[in-house]
This record gives structure tokens, C-alpha cells and sequence, in this order.
């Protein structure tokens, strides 16, 4: 939901006012993390919880597209590595309060506390509560003029949330055959062939990891299944996208500076999941750590590394930006290729000190690149496309990384004998694929750059008036 809900409130963040937009969001996302600790079952959670990913769908959308109109392009990387450190930040100070929270409730109320909460369902409800308060206080920023930074000003759409239905309906089944019905009979033709190919591969990859030796990986078709509706839905999008806006389609799908800028980056993602995610588990089987402890000692550090290796990144990126065309990209490579023997020793040392300051230095020099590969997507699009190229970026990080790379190795591991290091090992043989995706992207991003006006008014895009 958060990456495919990205789509249409993106295209509502180019096209109303961000500031408004990431307010809302904020408050719908805080008040349903607080809804959360009032769940009764897994209905009423599940509902809590798509309605979090719903309202965060709304944040980097509307940030990415502010921060490029209040910072000039040779500053980009570094704001926005400043705001996605608080990925990091958060994720570290959410270990802290949330395990306060937890023992200090189930403390003072060992047989449930008032409204019959218990410790996490405590937990959800503090954190959600002051979100509210904090998105009244963003409504105070300032909106600025979207594109006069770029001198490119753009006016405002008289109907934003005209776009933004049409969006929505774009994405979610079967409103999907509508869409491609109203574009003419080949158009739906070609959707529902679509509909029907990711299906069937869903339903080949399931039947695949069944046959093969090793354990069976409990509702593994479930994820095949979710991972082809929302391969599907983009496919049905980015469809529409071309006949509905072609400027926005060559400047992003169709083209090759920015697919593989976005590609390149979700294998970095791809990889960095999949060891964050199993270092823990990894940690508890080699060295017997307790859970007790894992979290505080491999979380909390990482954390930090991770905050200090965004924001790192973002300044050195832009440093190099302004001595090559390029150079953002090679930061992007460097998040790519530096992480891969600190992940291989990471999974195969027999010592726990260079496990802990392995698990580290890896997610510093992944989380490197974010900025880097964030500002570079932001300058191959026009001012009034920011929202939505920031949408299809986050569905290479999720469609790609955080849905793939998890997954795969667990899948790996479970049918080599629980093996987690050599399930994970097994991803870093994906670097290949991002290295040849960001060598194109360094010889294709310049002159994408340079040619954005050219190349948009010759998709249909009116002639760009200076400031």
C-alpha cells in the first residue's frame, strides 16, 4: 500500500499544495499508528496499519518535491539526505521509547491498564499521539512557487484532485480495466494479457519454490501473489501514464538515464534489506546472542551508522556534483560496491565484536548512496513531475528491494538448510546487475540533464517560461 498509494498521492503532490498534502498525511498516519493500540483482532490491525502505509505515502512525495524547490540543485543531496537520516533516526529512538514504553506499562499494569491496553498496544498510542500535534506544526512551513528555484515557475492545476482519482483508479483492480477500456479495445487487450501473465508467473514461482528440495517457506504464494498485483498495478499505471501525460512518461518510464539511475539504486536496496533484515536472526544463531539484547546492541548502533552514512553521503555527493555532471552517481556506485566484503564478513566471521562493528559499517556505506540516487532522479524531471518521479523511485527501494531482497534470501537460506549467511551471501550476486545499471547512468544522466526542456517539449510539454 505504501509504495503503490505513492502513485496517485504523488501526482496529488505535483499538483495541490505539499505542504498541505504531507500534513494530512502525518495526522492520518499518526492517528492510525494510535488506532493500532486499540486493535481487538487482526482485522482492526491490518486496517491500522494500511492506513499508516497510506498516510507515509504521502511524505517523500510532497518532501522530495519541497526540498528541491527550497534548495538549488547543487544542495539537493545533502537536504534530502538530511531528511531521509530520520529513517534512521527514527528507527533508532523508536528501539528506545518503544521498549520503554513496553516494560514501563507492562510494569504498572501486569493484568492490562486503562482501556484494558497492554504494553505494545501502549506503545502505538504514545508514539501515534504526538504525530498529530506535529503535523499541525507543518502546516506552518512555507509553500514555495514550485519550479522558480529551477527557473522553470509553474502554475497550479485548477483541478488537483480530478488527477488524483484518475491515478488511484490506475492502480487497484479491476477499476485497472476501466482505465485501459476507456484508452480504447488494444489498450484493454493488453492490460488484461498483462493481468493475466503476472498470474501465471505468480503461479509458476510458486509452484517452483514448492518442488525443489528443503523447507517449505510458510505462505510464500501469498507473496508471489502480492508481489504480482503490484506489478501489475505499476504496469497498468505507467500504461495509462504514456497516453495520459506523455511528457511525465518520456522523462521517467521512457527514460534510459532515469530507469537505470532507479534500478541501479534498488539492487543497493535490494542487498542492504537483505542483510539488515537477517543480521539479527543471524547474530542470535552464530553467537547466541538473546533477543533481549540483539536489538539494543546490533540495532541502536546501526541506527546511528546509517543516520551518519545518509547524511555522509548526501554532502559528498553534492561536492562531487559540482565538479562532474556525474558525480552523484558515483556515490551511488560507491553505496553499491563498499558494503559487499563488510556484508561477506559480516555472515562469515566466527567474532562477535567484528560482527557487531561489521553490521555497522555496512549500513553506513548502503545508506551512502540514498541522497545521491534521490537528487539525481529529482534532476532528470521537470518541477511539476518531482511527486510522481519520487513515487516510481520508492517502487524500485520496495517493489524491488525491500519486497525481493528479504524474501530471497529467507527463501535461499530455507531450502540450503536454514543457511542464513549463505542465503544472504547469495544476494550480494545481484551487485553485478546495479553495477551495469549505474555505468549507464553515468554515461546517460548528463546529456538527460543538459536536453530535459528539449526533450519534454518535444513530448507535448508547453513551451517552459522563464522566471
Amino acid at each position: 500500500f505504501y509504495a503503490l498509494f505513492g502513485i496517485p498521492l504523488g501526482k496529488l503532490a505535483d499538483s495541490w499544495k505539499r505542504v498541505r498534502l504531507m500534513s494530512i498525511g502525518l495526522a492520518l498516519w499518526s492517528l492510525m499508528t494510535a488506532f493500532s493500540g486499540f486493535a481487538r483482532n487482526g482485522a482492526m490491525l491490518t486496517t491500522a496499519r494500511i492506513g499508516v502505509g497510506v498516510g507515509e505515502a504521502t511524505a517523500s512525495p510532497s518532501a522530495y518535491s519541497l526540498i528541491s524547490d527550497w534548495f538549488p540543485a547543487r544542495l539537493r543531496a545533502t537536504a534530502l539526505a538530511i531528511y531521509s537520516s530520520g529513517l534512521y533516526f527514527g528507527g533508532g529512538v523508536s528501539l528506545l521509547i518503544g521498549g520503554l514504553i513496553v516494560e514501563s506499562w507492562n510494569k504498572a499494569y501486569p493484568n492490562g491498564g486503562p482501556l484494558g491496553l497492554v504494553g505494545w498496544q501502549a506503545a502505538f498510542v504514545w508514539v501515534g499521539v504526538p504525530g498529530l500535534l506535529l503535523a499541525v506544526w507543518v502546516l506552518t512551513l512555507r509553500e514555495p512557487v514550485r519550479g522558480l528555484i529551477d527557473g522553470m515557475p509553474t502554475d497550479e492545476d485548477p483541478a488537483p484532485f480530478r488527477g488524483f482519482l484518475d491515478e488511484l483508479m490506475l492502480i487497484i483492480p479491476p477499476f485497472t480495466f476501466l482505465g485501459a477500456l476507456r484508452r480504447g479495445p488494444v489498450a484493454l487487450a493488453i492490460n488484461v494479457l498483462a493481468a493475466i501473465g503476472f498470474a501465471g508467473v505468480a503461479m509458476l514461482l510458486t509452484k517452483w519454490v514448492y518442488a525443489g528440495p528443503g523447507k517449505i517457506i510458510p505462505a510464500v504464494s501469498d507473496q508471489w501473489l502480492f508481489l504480482a498485483v503490484g506489478y501489475y498495478a505499476v504496469f497498468s499505471w505507467a500504461s495509462a501514464l504514456r497516453s495520459r501525460d506523455l511528457p511525465t512518461f518520456r522523462l521517467t518510464w521512457g527514460s534510459p538515464a532515469f530507469l537505470t539511475t532507479i534500478l541501479g539504486y534498488g539492487v543497493v536496496s535490494f542487498m542492504s534489506y537483505a542483510s539488515s533484515f537477517f543480521a539479527a536472526p543471524y547474530g542470535e544463531l552464530a553467537f547466541s546472542i538473546p533477543k533481549t539484547e540483539i536489538g539494543w546492541l546490533l540495532g541502536a548502533p546501526a541506527a546511528v551508522a546509517g543516520f551518519l552514512g545518509v547524511i555522509a553521503g548526501g554532502r559528498a555527493a553534492d561536492w562531487l556534483f559540482v565538479r562532474h555532471p556525474a558525480g552523484r552517481l558515483f556515490v551511488v556506485m560507491f553505496g553499491l560496491l563498499a558494503p559487499l566484503p563488510v556484508v561477506w564478513v559480516l555472515f562469515t566471521t566466527n567474532d562477535q565484536t567484528v560482527f557487531y562493528v561489521c553490521a555497522s559499517l555496512s549500513q553506513f556505506l548502503a545508506a551512502s548512496a540514498l541522497g545521491a540516487a534521490a537528487a539525481t532522479s529529482q534532476s532528470l524531471v521537470l518541477p511539476r513531475m518531482r511527486g510522481v518521479a519520487t513515487a516510481t523511485f520508492f517502487l524500485a527501494t520496495t517493489l524491488v528491494g525491500l519486497a525481493l531482497g528479504p524474501f530471497l534470501a529467507g527463501w535461499i537460506s530455507a531450502t540450503h538448510g536454514g543457511d542464513i549467511s549463505f542465503g544472504v551471501r547469495s544476494i550480494l550476486w545481484a551487485a553485478p546487475i546495479g553495477f551495469v545499471c549505474l555505468l549507464a547512468a553515468i554515461r546517460l544522466v548528463p546529456e538527460a540533464a543538459r536536453s530535459l526542456k528539449e526533450r519534454a517539449e518535444a513530448a507535448g510539454e508547453g513551451e517552459l517560461r522563464p522566471a
